[in-house]
């Protein structure tokens, strides 16, 4: 069975995931640390609690869920593995952190590219790679089967959707991969965004404003 440990990291209240299990096994996902405090309190949980990261995965690859890609990296010697379609969005990072007048050293690692379809392993369990596009170009949600739950990034809020305004976005394509991927999971399927509380898929059936 899969814990889940969030946290609401830098200026833009972004939500990083640490998913882990009993055997301490653990992945992390968006590590959107900005400050040196932020960065503290992420390895301190992780040194608290007995934990060995495995993988770093990023849902997208927009500024605030990847300025603490490089410390996690380095600290934890893992690679990056995000969709081949979210390099551009990567690479581009850095100058969209100088515009909102946060500089940041970007990830420049060795990257592992997963797909639609990919399953995750970590021990026992597993997480299954869903391809949603339409906040960025390839943005990924993480499903666990077993446990009801799905890590959706910023493609599903609760009551709300990503935005779509921003390069690579697209509103039909958004509102296609909520329709035909998230919203064909079990209702109890918890829904962990990349902001804001936790929501459900049936409650979003019958509360999102843009949904329903």
């Amino acid at each position: 069975m899969l814990q889940i440990k969030s946290f609401e990291f830098n200026p833009i209240q972004e939500n990083t995931y640490i998913l882990f299990n009993e055997s301490k096994q653990a992945i992390i996902i968006d590590p959107g640390c900005y400050y040196d405090d932020e960065k503290d309190v992420l390895s301190s949980f992780i040194d608290k609690m007995g934990l060995k990261p495995e993988m770093l995965l990023n849902t997208h690859c927009h500024l605030d869920h990847i300025f603490g890609n490089k410390y996690v990296s380095e600290k934890y010697q893992l690679p990056l593995c995000i969709h081949r379609g979210e390099k551009i969005v990567l690479d581009d990072a850095p100058l969209r952190g100088l515009m909102f007048n946060l500089p940041f050293d970007n990830y420049i690692g060795t990257i592992n590219y997963i797909e639609e379809a990919d399953n995750i392993p970590l021990g026992k369990d597993a997480l299954k790679v869903l391809l949603t596009p339409g906040h960025s170009p390839a943005s990924l949600s993480f499903y666990c089967e077993a446990d009801e739950f799905i890590v959706s990034g910023d493609v599903l809020f609760k009551q709300s959707i990503g935005r779509t305004d921003l390069p690579g976005g697209d509103f039909d394509t958004l509102i296609n991969s909520i329709q035909t991927k998230l919203f064909t999971l079990p209702d109890a399927t918890k829904v962990y965004s990349g902001h804001g509380p936790v929501t459900s898929i049936g409650y979003e059936k019958r509360n999102n404003p843009f949904l329903v």
